[in-house]
């Protein structure tokens, strides 16, 4: 009986979290589609121009024409490819150094003043000098999307192990924990929550930096899909170009959340 009597309670709380994912995607869908309805109500009216905001049944369409001819499929996995290459780059050197600086008070005083002035060149900027050095080929745009990704990992890792409770460590030493114990058993685990933020911010930032690189020079990809279209000023494949990257972004997003729920679930937060 008390078997049964714990599995109704587990079964019942299961449904209780079921309806409180399927109500919280309800609550965030709301918006947008309200918004995608009153945009194709306007359009239909003719209240604005079809030229600069076509419809969504005519983006819509221009997205399955892509699809189907296969530009669409190409065009992605080449920008693909430049994002998760340049990202790799950037998010690997920030996450080191982040580390190196963090756990060490030497490699902050010789590294970090002249990473801090590195980061206050603007991102755009750099572009022409990417340019010049590598060429109009897949070496720039890697590294002018590894330059935007390394800052939001490097800061937040480092923050993350500095952020770390002092008086966690006092425990520690009353344990006899040794110098690599406190480590890897303490500032390590206490600064993955500042990783994976700084993971977050830094595919934003890829995402964003694979439009300017494809930009530059480029003879495929969803940047220059785009670029491309505006040149013919055909709008919906622009629109295109913007609702995947918006929906790209919001799925690498969401795998990095649902990983960090995995890998935080001893964390008891304030969830509003």
């Amino acid at each position: 009986m008390r078997n049964e009597a714990v599995s109704t309670e587990q079964a019942r709380r299961q449904r209780w979290r079921y309806r409180g994912r399927l109500a919280d995607i309800t609550w965030g869908l709301l918006f947008p589609v309200s918004f995608l309805v009153l945009w194709q109500l306007l359009s239909e009216a003719e209240v604005i121009s079809p030229l600069l905001f076509p419809s969504p049944l005519v983006i819509a369409e221009s997205l399955v024409w892509m699809w189907n001819s296969g530009v669409l499929a190409d065009n992605f996995a080449i920008s693909l490819y430049r994002m998760l290459a340049g990202f790799g780059i950037g998010a690997g050197l920030g996450l080191a150094l982040g580390l190196l600086v963090g756990l060490s008070r030497l490699a902050e005083k010789l590294l970090n003043s002249t990473i801090q002035m590195v980061r206050m060149i603007p991102h755009i900027s750099v572009t022409f000098l990417f340019v010049l050095w590598f060429g109009i080929g897949e070496t720039s745009k890697m590294m002018l999307i590894a330059k935007g990704c390394f800052f939001p990992l490097y800061i937040y890792t480092f923050l993350g192990i500095r952020g770390t409770d002092s008086r966690l460590f006092e425990v520690t030493r009353v344990l006899g924990y040794s110098r690599f114990k406190q480590i890897t058993g303490l500032v390590l685990p206490a600064s993955v929550p500042g990783i994976i933020t700084g993971v977050r911010m830094s595919l934003a930032i890829a995402w964003g930096s694979l439009v300017v690189a494809e930009m530059m020079g480029s003879s495929s990809g969803l940047g220059f899909l785009m670029m491309d279209a505006r040149a013919m000023s055909d709008t919906s494949t622009v629109f295109v170009g913007i609702l995947l990257f918006t929906v790209l972004g919001i799925i690498t997003d969401l795998i990095v959340t649902a990983l960090e729920r995995r890998l935080l679930r001893w964390r008891d937060s304030f969830s509003g």
